[in-house]
C-alpha cells in the first residue's frame, strides 16, 4: 500500500471527510483491520483564508510547497490537496516535489466522462468558479464544457462556503438557495453539477439536484484509495 500525503486543514471539516472516506475505502477493499497509510499536513485555515482574500497567492503557494515538501520528506508516495481552491497552485506544487500530485479536477473529470456527460455546472469559491485554473483544465484536457452561476449567485455560493460551511454551520436556508442555483444551471443546459468546493458536499446531497452531482471530496478521496492500492 502506498502512503498518501494529505495537505489539509482548508478547512478541517472537509479534511475530516477525506480521512473518513479514504480509511473506509481501504477497509472495504482489503477487509479486516486494514486502514490507510497516510500523512497529513494540516494548515491553520485562518492564515490561508487571509492570504486568499488579500490576493497574496505567492505567499500561499510558498506555504503549499512547504507542506508538500514536508510530506514528501516524511515518506508520502503521492500528494492529495484536500481543497479545490488551492489547486490554483497545483502545478507549482508538482514542480517542487518528486512525487506525483493527484489532481482533483482530473479525478472529477474522469467521473464525469464515465457518465457520458459533456456539459456541467460548477459551484465553488469565487476563485474556483471565476478563475481559469480549474475550468480551463476541464475544457482543455477533457473537453468538458463548464457553466458557472450568475454574479450574484456566485457571491452567495462563495459566502456560504466561508461564513457557514467552513465553520461547520449547515443551514436549511442556504441549502434551499443552493438548490435554486443548481436548478437554474440545469435549466440552462448543465447535464451535471460539480460540487467544486470540498465543503459543499456537507450541505448538498444527490437529492438536492435534478441532474447528477459530482462531489469532489468523495471522488478525490476514492481516487486516492485507488492509487494507494494500485
Amino acid at each position: 500500500m502506498k502512503t498518501i500525503g494529505l495537505i489539509g486543514g482548508m478547512s478541517w471539516e472537509s479534511s475530516l471527510e477525506y480521512y473518513r472516506i479514504i480509511n473506509e475505502g481501504v477497509k472495504k477493499r482489503l477487509g479486516g483491520l486494514h486502514s490507510a497509510k497516510c500523512l497529513m499536513y494540516s494548515f491553520d485555515f485562518e492564515e490561508i483564508e487571509a492570504l486568499q482574500q488579500e490576493g497574496r497567492w505567492d505567499e500561499a503557494t510558498a506555504m503549499m510547497i512547504g507542506a508538500a515538501s514536508t510530506l514528501a520528506s516524511a515518506g508520502a508516495d503521492f500528494l492529495v490537496i484536500c481543497t479545490n481552491t488551492m489547486h490554483r497552485m497545483a502545478e507549482d506544487v508538482q514542480l517542487a516535489v518528486d512525487i506525483p500530485l493527484l489532481h482533483i479536477a482530473d479525478a472529477t473529470a474522469a467521473a464525469i466522462q464515465s457518465q457520458g456527460i459533456g456539459k456541467v455546472g460548477l459551484l465553488g469559491t469565487r476563485f474556483t468558479m471565476e478563475e481559469a485554473f480549474y475550468k480551463d483544465r476541464l475544457v482543455d484536457l477533457f473537453g468538458i464544457e463548464v457553466m458557472i452561476p450568475q454574479i450574484s449567485q456566485r457571491q452567495l455560493v462563495h459566502d456560504v462556503i466561508y461564513d457557514e460551511l467552513c465553520l461547520g454551520n449547515l443551514r436549511e436556508e442556504s441549502r434551499s438557495s443552493y438548490r435554486s442555483i443548481i436548478g437554474d444551471l440545469v435549466k440552462n443546459g448543465a447535464e451535471g453539477i460539480i460540487l467544486g468546493c470540498t465543503e459543499i458536499g456537507l450541505l448538498i446531497k444527490p437529492g438536492d439536484s435534478p441532474a447528477p452531482i459530482f462531489d469532489t471530496t468523495l471522488i478525490h478521496a476514492q481516487a486516492a484509495v485507488d492509487l494507494a492500492l494500485s
